[in-house]
């Protein structure tokens, strides 16, 4: 696939570097000189580029960046015409870190919010649950079970790829439904990083365990 990030930081090169070599990359950015040198970082001819360039490369487009500037880098990439037609991939969380707690979103949440400004692209919400640290692991496996990443979109061909994505970072992909349930990925999320930011190890995920599913391989 040909994949872009919007954004270059720890995320951006977490999944990258497991992608880099099956797929095909694009880091696009307001900084062009960060978006290269992550692209240098993951190698196998990883492209670089303003995020105009970004999108229109990409047929997956990962948003990575912080969640207060999701809205303001998808105009910078040229708004919703840029985005018709593209899958786009949410890992974001709207996060308080005042509160501790998942800030309110109008549409429910942050990924609604997105399929709302881009209504010809499909959305779907992954890899918001965990650390970067945990995307990096080659593979995901905590105590002899495989990492669970669950993932929620409105578009049955966009899930397909998105599972195809998790299962290439050693993960297995678990789909919680429609859209909106991008709200309760969200929530868990801020569990996760309230956990983190008292002081928890990177690598605390909550992880989904059903007795028949093993470790991958």
């Amino acid at each position: 696939m040909k994949i872009a990030f919007l954004g270059y930081g720890s995320m951006t090169h977490a999944l990258g570097s497991r992608w880099a070599a099956n797929h095909d990359l694009f880091i696009g950015g307001r900084n062009p000189d960060k978006a290269r040198a992550c692209a240098e970082t993951l190698g196998h001819g990883a492209r670089h580029g303003d995020a105009p360039s970004a999108v229109s490369f990409g047929e997956v487009v990962v948003i990575s960046v912080d969640n207060t500037a999701v809205f303001n880098i998808i105009d910078q990439a040229g708004g919703p015409d840029a985005f018709a037609g593209k899958i786009v991939v949410d890992i974001n969380n709207p996060y308080n870190f005042d509160t501790g707690m998942t800030r309110p979103v109008a549409e429910g949440s942050l990924s609604q919010a997105i399929a709302a400004k881009l209504p010809g692209a499909r959305v779907v919400k992954a890899f918001n649950c965990c650390q970067a640290k945990v995307f990096e692991m080659d593979p995901p496996v905590f105590d002899g079970r495989t990492l669970v990443t669950m993932y929620a979109g409105d578009h049955p061909q966009a899930n397909l790829q998105t599972a195809e994505l998790i299962r290439d970072i050693g993960s297995e992909p678990l789909e919680l439904g429609p859209l909106r349930h991008a709200q309760q990925l969200e929530a868990m999320a801020s569990v996760v990083i309230k956990f983190l930011m008292s002081g928890r190890d990177p690598y605390t995920v909550l992880n989904f365990i059903q007795p028949e599913v093993r470790p991958i391989g």
